[in-house]
């Protein structure tokens, strides 16, 4: 009698009515169009329980509750990033973020105050996400301006994945010009009269992954130091899940990183991710069979299988990719004209390694940005589609800039999906100086991809294509202008708000197989929402790239606040190592 009894208060206790959280007098954009707006919800282990006014909301408060002032603020679905780059930038703490920052002058500044705390042995870095577009001066800094910011460490600028500034102890650290330093494909030094390097580089992505491994390399603690800031940058901008499309680390080591981080219960940010297995540089390697490989002997793991349950999708394994076979990889560079692939290579990596992964129903991605290379690829995935029929399997293409009208319809045909990135937005200029203007107006076919009813989301690509900011892409879908102010896409190419709104928050569900309970602020959805510090929806466009979050909520609980909810935000420990530049500067410019 007495274990009955407390089997049933057990289970009353386990079943007490009320929320664990209340936000009320909000103007929340559901996304939901059986009910599009409310002013309040509840949240109840993890997930939204309830929608609607203050009065039925208040109404669920008990004495636990804990009840947030949405201050008529207006408050959206979590941002989903459904391509991003966290575990490749496992040196972030370590780089200078020029992301946002106005002018060159000040981002010389920055160089040169972080030059003079940087230690002996140790580099002065700034490793994408930034362009020279978003400046007031419009151009790149000069060798002599970086040689005089930074003229006793070694210095590399990196531009993206397309080019790279070195100043002179930087060239003799690394050997450039000798035999010290190796040979890379597709890499190009610049060179002055006398044939020596001026310490320009022109490259590709893999010339910049090989730098990477050049310069200094962080301690454990440093990588979960840099995991953290980075994933508290994604927050302040609103952003709640990601998916991490590979990293020069692979499967399982970049893993572990994140493995640390979810047993101290400090993951602040959903995390899928694909694995993507470039071997050690020592020889060739078949990718895919690196994969399976690693997936199957090294660290047995199935798609789908979360590896920190204690979180809905907390570190889910999504499958292969975005590079299925680094021969195929069209890259991005929009300074060059496009890269076409050997259209049986296409057919081989079809042929060959997808059918691998299609007959163990493996998801997968591949990156091919160029409609040229769409198009041989669509080719043999529709043969081998006749032979083994994807039949419901999740695949995309990632990037896909200038894919046709025709092509659209052949990957909504065979099931697929396109995740965009809004690359456009930071360096579209120079596409319109390689491709014309024409062409960028209609790059992506955002209108005609919408409205086709594709699978499809925008993300970043960042932290080294792109800035993580993705307010920068909205700002793009809406007002066809990029960082520059100039005109980037045609007045019919353009989103409304609640368009460009959706490819970064249900839209972009679908890539981590979780439309059903994420994207929306509806009841059974994962409780993961942001209130902005100013109303998307009614201020001028132009402000529109400077929106940011006062409080980003993550499976029920506070991850980011500021502002009015500065109190409620969770305290960061300090940067390792004392001299990192995200101490100083912040993640983001105008943090610090």
């Amino acid at each position: 009698m007495v274990l009955s009894l407390s089997a049933s208060h057990a289970q009353t206790k386990q079943d007490d009515p009320g929320a664990d959280l209340i936000v009320f007098n909000a103007k929340i954009s559901t996304g939901n169009r059986g009910q599009p707006e409310a002013s309040a919800l509840a949240v109840k282990k993890g997930r939204i329980y309830s929608v609607g006014s203050n009065a039925e909301i208040l109404g669920l408060k008990n004495s636990e509750t804990k009840v947030i002032d949405g201050r008529s603020r207006r408050l959206i679905p979590g941002i989903i990033d459904a391509h991003i780059h966290v575990l490749n930038d496992s040196g972030y703490i370590y780089n200078i973020r020029w992301d946002g920052v106005p002018t060159l002058k000040r981002a010389l500044a920055m160089l040169s105050e972080q030059a003079a705390r940087t230690p002996k042995g140790q580099w002065v870095k700034v490793i994408g996400g930034w362009s020279p577009y978003q400046f007031e001066e419009n151009r790149f800094p000069t060798l002599e301006e970086l040689g005089k910011a930074v003229s006793d460490r070694p210095l590399i600028v990196q531009y993206a994945y397309n080019r790279a500034f070195l100043n002179k102890q930087a060239i003799e650290t690394l050997g450039v010009s000798t035999d010290r330093f190796p040979r890379l494909p597709d890499t190009e030094f610049e060179k002055d009269s006398n044939s020596r390097p001026t310490g320009v580089v022109y490259g590709n992505t893999w010339t910049f992954v090989a730098l990477e491994t050049m310069v200094p390399q962080l301690t454990p603690d440093e990588e979960v130091s840099s995991l953290v800031y980075s994933i508290h940058g994604l927050n302040r901008f609103g952003v709640t899940s990601i998916v991490d499309n590979g990293s020069r680390w692979g499967y399982p080591r970049a893993a572990e990183i994140v493995d640390r981080l979810a047993r101290e219960h400090r993951l602040n940010v959903r995390m899928p991710f694909v694995v993507l297995q470039l071997g050690d540089g020592s020889h060739p390697v078949n990718m895919v069979d690196a994969q399976l490989d690693a997936i199957t002997k090294t660290a047995p793991i199935s798609p789908g299988q979360n590896l920190y349950p204690a979180l809905a999708h907390g570190h889910e394994y999504r499958g292969a990719g975005e590079v299925l076979q680094a021969e195929v990889h069209d890259h991005e560079n929009f300074d060059r004209p496009a890269i076409v692939v050997d259209p049986e290579k296409m057919r081989r990596l079809v042929e060959q390694d997808v059918r691998k992964l299609v007959e163990r129903r493996m998801p997968f991605r591949e990156h091919i940005s160029y409609n040229e290379n769409i198009t041989p690829f669509l080719d043999a995935l529709e043969k081998l589609n006749e032979e083994i029929p994807l039949d419901g399997l999740r695949w995309s293409i990632e990037h896909a800039e200038t894919i046709s009208p025709e092509n659209i319809e052949r990957v909504k045909k065979l099931g697929g999906g396109i995740a965009l990135d809004h690359k456009m937005a930071l360096h579209g200029d120079a596409f319109i100086q390689s491709h014309g203007r024409e062409v960028a107006l209609q790059t992506p076919r955002l209108r005609m991809l919408v409205d086709s009813g594709i699978p499809l989301a925008m993300s970043t690509d960042a932290f080294r294509a792109a800035s993580f900011n993705p307010w920068i892409g909205i700002s793009w879908m809406v007002t066809g202008k990029s960082v520059s102010g100039s005109e980037i896409l045609a007045k019919d190419n353009r989103l409304s708000r609640a368009e460009a709104l959706k490819l970064f928050t249900n839209g972009a569900a679908w890539f981590m197989n979780t439309e059903s309970e994420m994207g929306l602020i509806a009841p059974g959805n994962l409780a993961d929402f942001v209130i902005l510090d100013r109303d998307y929806f009614s201020v001028p466009e132009d402000q529109i790239k400077s929106v940011s979050s006062v409080l980003t909520i993550m499976d029920g609980r506070v991850v980011f606040g500021k502002q009015d909810y500065s109190a409620l935000s969770p305290k960061l420990p300090a940067a390792l190592p004392s001299w990192s530049p995200v101490k100083y500067f912040g993640t983001y410019y105008g943090e610090n």
